[in-house]
């Protein structure tokens, strides 16, 4: 937006603080290369916008804002004289993409004198080259430094959660090594059992009758019911006395692994009633082996799915096989994550999930999204270590038409005098060693300035919660629009 042009007095000029030092050649040079422009009640300039211009306040009111989301977020109202803003980093040349980096607006009458950005950059390399490459060095170096520590916080990540998934991955790993040894071992029995059976005086419909109660007790097995202590207790009593009174040694040993399989003294009055009473206790015997070779290999089928869960949250966490940009599920992606650090949130946390699943898809980049996640859960558990545990609430919802992700603990809370430094590079509250921080202002990146969303956190002692809003349609590569209609394959080798 173009303003009204006014004259240009390098007396009034000079009295901004920004030019009090210059000399009168250099404030009539000012004069002559720049403008002064009266600009009406208004916007003067656009965020993202080529930045053309820089802009110094002589009088009026400028109010200068930030987009979030779909929403403009007031950052700065003032009346000072001289403040400025616009293409404050001309000097730096193409080694930055030169776009304003905000909007600015004024809200009554103003004046502004406006110097073109190849001037001001011109005059800042001319006039002042010392200042210009102490602050090249400062603006580049930090932009290092963060990249260099940012790298090192997701390293830092990296391997935390490396260890957990091979924890987590152990424990069905050797659950499945055991039962498949104990499985050998119950096959033996049973080739041993059988041979005894074929042995015996049995005639060719007993055999028959036999293999269909042991085909029968299999699918017992598969159907077990969940049953409470108490209920399982009270089974094994029964189950002892009726295996007791039938004159079948070690009742006690036999009636956990029937209790486990959904047997009941019923089912063994089917059992007694099918075969000659002589061979009743082989029979048990063998019915036995037949349930635990079901059993363990349930636990084998458990172990082994367990470890395809673990591997899938894996490859849904990394995003390895998938498109950067794409329509995703925040439910899965949360999942995944609660799942790759269940083992640092251990048993001391309980997490509940409160989620709206008729929430649609969003467009996001899933793998940083995850990193966001891994973040604020990882300072929510920090939070509740120190007092022993608590609950971990993972909440969804649709709130102004954003989608809601919130994650609440019922730690001691951050203190109000540090709540507004939190998203601040390199401020933490963690023990050394423990944290860069650079997790939440990593996060916070990520949200903003990717997924054009919002981050904060409200907090009192016992009920901490960070706040998470996504729009649900959002900008792609290139500017293409998507929608939460929209698909997007995974990316494959050609």
């Amino acid at each position: 937006m173009s303003g009204r042009p006014m004259p240009c007095s390098p007396k009034e000029i000079g009295s901004l603080f920004l030019f009090e030092k210059l000399r009168p050649e250099q404030l009539g040079r000012l004069c002559a290369e720049g403008r002064v422009e009266r600009f009406d009640p208004g916007p003067v300039y656009t965020e993202g916008e080529p930045a053309t211009c820089f802009y110094v306040m002589i009088e009026g009111t400028v109010v200068l804002s930030r987009r979030v989301g779909g929403d403009d977020v007031e950052v700065t109202r003032t009346s000072q004289r001289g403040v400025y803003a616009g293409a404050m980093q001309a000097y730096l040349g193409d080694r930055l993409r030169q776009v304003y980096i905000n909007s600015m607006r004024v809200t009554e009458p103003t004046r502004f004198f406006v110097l073109p950005a190849g001037t001001f950059a011109d005059i800042m390399r001319e006039w002042f080259p010392m200042a210009v490459h102490l602050l090249e060095g400062l603006f580049f170096g930090s932009r290092s430094t963060q990249a260099a520590v940012g790298q090192r916080e997701r390293l830092l990540a990296l391997g935390s959660l490396s260890a957990g998934l091979t924890h987590e991955l152990n424990n069905p790993a050797a659950a499945a090594v055991r039962a498949t040894a104990a499985l050998r071992e119950r096959v033996a029995r049973m080739r041993h059992k059988l041979a005894l059976i074929a042995e015996g005086p049995f005639s060719r419909d007993q055999l028959a009758n036999l293999v269909d109660i042991q085909q029968r007790t299999a699918e017992r097995v598969a159907k077990a019911p969940a049953l409470t202590p108490l209920e399982a207790s009270d089974r094994e009593d029964a189950l002892t006395d009726w295996l007791e009174d039938h004159g079948i040694d070690q009742g006690w040993q036999l009636a956990p692994t029937f209790v486990q399989a959904g047997l009941d003294v019923d089912w063994l009055e089917q059992v007694a009633a099918a075969v000659e009473e002589e061979i009743l206790p082989g029979t048990v015997g063998w019915l036995n082996c037949t349930v635990e070779t079901e059993l363990l290999m349930d636990e084998i089928a458990d172990s082994t799915t367990r470890v395809s869960r673990l591997v899938d949250a894996a490859k849904q966490y990394s995003q390895l096989d998938r498109a950067p940009y794409q329509v995703a599920d925040v439910h899965e992606l949360l999942d995944s994550t609660l799942l790759m650090l269940s083992g640092k949130i251990g048993s001391r946390i309980r997490v509940v999930k409160e989620y709206d699943r008729t929430l649609p898809r969003i467009p996001a980049c899933p793998a940083e999204l995850n990193q966001v996640w891994t973040n604020l859960i990882d300072n929510a558990v920090c939070a509740m270590d120190g007092t022993g545990g608590g609950t971990l609430t993972v909440r969804t919802a649709l709130h102004d038409d954003r989608l809601l992700v919130e994650f609440r603990d019922t730690g001691p809370g951050v203190p109000p005098e540090i709540r507004d430094r939190i998203f601040d590079p390199f401020f933490t509250t963690k023990p050394v060693g423990r944290g860069t921080g650079l997790g939440l202002d990593i996060s916070r990146r990520i949200v903003v300035n990717k997924h054009h969303g919002s981050l904060d956190v409200e907090s009192v002692p016992g009920d901490t919660r960070f706040r998470v809003l996504l729009p649900l349609t959002a900008a792609g590569p290139g500017g293409t629009a998507l929608t939460s209609d929209d698909r997007t394959t995974s990316q494959e080798p050609a």
